[in-house]
């Protein structure tokens, strides 16, 4: 009786779910908060460009499953970008598809550099996934090889 009483949460303020956003914010502060002295950049096409410009466009308007769609694009060019696959495997955690997610980021991870901010990313992507997905072990597994991503400067006199 009085459950009928108690007012409703408020709504999230995006489409995005909470914990995805939190999820997708840990991955990407996981980049900014490295530092390696290696980072590999790498050099593409400018349609790719294009695409994935489009695609960070319509995230910021909450448009995951377009920007999605607009990254499958680039990735027709490119198929196996390791940024494109980890920007791939953000927007679906923000899209809800956990196991997906686990799988793009693994793909880039294999293919990427294991230095440097992607490193990052895509092993606190394995982290948050593995964590959402309640396999606690495959996310510490992850979180003790988050370390080996960053290369210290080297010593100078």
């Amino acid at each position: 009786m009085l459950a009928g009483c108690a007012q409703p949460s408020a709504p999230a303020k995006s489409g995005i779910r909470p914990d995805a956003a939190s999820a997708v914010a840990a991955i990407r502060a996981a980049a900014t908060q490295f530092d390696s002295s290696v980072e590999v950049q790498p050099l593409r096409d400018p349609a790719v460009e294009g695409w994935l410009r489009q695609a960070h466009e319509h995230e910021a308007q909450q448009r995951v499953p377009q920007a999605l769609e607009t990254l499958g694009r680039a990735l027709k060019l490119t198929p196996n970008a390791p940024d494109l696959l980890q920007y791939q495997a953000e927007l679906l955690i923000e899209n809800g598809d956990w196991k997906a997610a686990a799988a793009a980021a693994q793909k880039s991870y294999d293919l990427g550099p294991k230095v440097g901010a992607l490193c990052a990313r895509n092993l606190q992507t394995l982290v948050e996934v593995r964590s959402a997905l309640h396999d606690d072990a495959g996310a510490q597994q992850a979180r003790q090889q988050l370390s080996s991503c960053r290369v210290p400067a080297p010593a100078r006199f």
